[in-house]
């Protein structure tokens, strides 16, 4: 009798998501039984939850896993994006009690919703298989979208929920279709099995289903990461979930994208690199010249922060475009440099906001910065940092971003970048005139700092400045990591 082989599985190379996901079910069955006054606590164990999973994915480093008959990869490429997403998560975990309290929506679901949407981006970054992508994306997608609904006594936070829904279940089966196509020129779904059939057999490439696939992946990744004309969801659905959410959704699963993006072209389809390079430099200018020059005009300072977020998806596109060790080291050290300086504005967005997301107009930071001259300080920090102004780490990363796209070859690209960026200065020193230079209109007696929101902003400051004044180690890691 012929007996069924079982596949290696290897559960170290799922180490961190099993952690993560075991610590957010014990959180949910926890939930039931906490008093809503002490959901706080919720938090803080979500916090001592992540800690453990971060020490599991730095004792990872330098030592690649391969699970599920390689369907997954725990390589150093997966464990700096993984860092990322786990950073994202305590950073927003850090401002999400105080908004909870205040908008009086103080559930305990929130925070194993936030840890199994970090599983969803862990199992992108590491999926070496296009349904293993697939599988993250979905637990990432589903999770997304009830946190961006999670406050249901706000209508727009409602809208919010159900908009990112419609659009995001529309743009998942423009990214299934295009692995379809591809598992159907290729016979695989297995990124190295792509790449080989499309080096050996010549019919492969010349086959346009496998362009027209790639294409469609394309579409469906560019939805994720929020780049233009694939962004029109993203203001709105910025603006209508709880702010919290805001700054979660704005770094980790636009890290997420990336993540598998980039595998998915660099790895499978490097052989199609004429083609996507021209793919994503049309999308890298269209996503920066959208996202800044409609961020000028914005009075909502989310909204403003959701297109200023759809302008860095563009420069980082600028590095992925380039798709040389540079460009890829860029893109990695840009997106975690990315993670402090939002979230910690989005912090500093939290303190300054009232009950029912009301007090969000860049008007009503009028002289902010001399009420609480700490807190505008660190406001000016991240807003100095997002604009690319050294010694900031926005600076560096758009550096690295910059730099490789010059040495592939893409100078006007670069130049292109240069520009949006200096165009960018203009509403994030907006919101600094306002702070600075416009008289008090209210005394801002209701801002109280919690403990927790106060660690985030100290944090994401020391995130901000430390590796833009001495960028070495974290570039280090970030090569370290490259995929070549």
């Amino acid at each position: 009798m012929e007996t069924i082989a079982m596949p290696a599985i290897n559960f170290a190379a799922i180490m961190p998501e099993m952690i993560l996901s075991v610590v957010a079910m014990v959180l949910l069955l926890i939930n039931v039984f906490v008093p809503s006054e002490q959901k706080a606590y919720l938090g803080y164990m979500s916090l001592i939850g992540i800690i453990v999973t971060f020490v599991s994915v730095v004792s990872g480093w330098n030592s690649p896993q391969a699970g599920f008959n390689g369907a997954v990869l725990q390589d150093n490429f997966a464990l700096f994006f993984k860092g990322i997403f786990l950073i994202s998560a305590f950073l927003t975990i850090l401002i999400t009690d105080q908004y909870l309290q205040r908008e009086e929506c103080n559930w305990g679901e929130m925070y194993p919703l936030i840890l199994f949407a970090t599983v969803g981006m862990m199992l992108m970054a590491s999926g070496t298989d296009l349904m293993t992508i697939f599988l993250g994306l979905e637990v990432l997608s589903v999770t997304l979208y009830i946190l961006a609904g999670f406050n249901r006594n706000n209508v727009k936070s409602n809208e919010a929920g159900l908009k990112y829904f419609l659009l995001g279940a529309f743009s998942t089966g423009f990214l299934l279709y295009g692995m379809a196509l591809t598992y159907g020129s290729t016979g695989t779904t297995r990124i190295a099995g792509i790449a080989e059939q499309v080096m050996q057999n010549g019919s492969v490439l010349a086959n346009p289903m496998l362009l027209v696939g790639m294409l469609m992946m394309a579409v469906g990744f560019s939805f994720k990461v929020a780049a233009a004309p694939f962004h029109m969801w993203t203001p709105d659905v910025y603006e209508g979930a709880p702010t919290p959410m805001t700054a979660f959704m704005s770094v980790g699963p636009k890290a997420a994208g990336f993540a598998a993006f980039m595998r998915v072209l660099l790895v499978a389809l490097p052989a199609l690199r004429a083609d996507w390079s021209m793919l994503l430099w049309v999308l890298a200018v269209l996503t920066m010249t959208v996202g800044n020059i409609t961020a000028l005009y914005q009075n909502n300072i989310k909204r403003m922060l959701a297109y200023s977020s759809i302008a860095h998806a563009g420069y980082v596109l600028v590095g992925f475009t380039a798709g040389n060790a540079v460009g890829t080291a860029g893109v990695m050290f840009y997106m975690l440099s990315y993670a402090f300086m939002n979230i910690g504005a989005f912090a500093i967005i939290v303190m300054v906001g009232k009950k029912g997301e009301d007090n969000n107009n860049v008007s009503d930071y009028a002289g902010f910065g001399f009420k609480h001259p700490v807190l505008g300080m660190c406001m000016s920090i991240f807003l100095f940092s997002l604009a690319g102004i050294p010694p900031a780490a926005g600076f560096i990363g758009k550096f690295y971003l910059f730099s490789g796209a010059i040495q592939a070859g893409y100078v006007w690209l670069a130049i292109i970048g240069v520009l949006n960026s200096a165009a960018s200065v203009y509403y994030y020193l907006r919101v600094m005139v306002y702070m600075y230079m416009k008289d008090p209109t209210e005394e801002f007696d209701w801002l109280k700092v919690s403990p927790a929101i106060a660690l985030c902003v100290i944090l994401a400051v020391a995130g901000v400045l430390i590796p833009g004044i001495v960028p070495g180690t974290l570039l280090s890691l970030a090569q370290q990591a490259v995929l070549m």
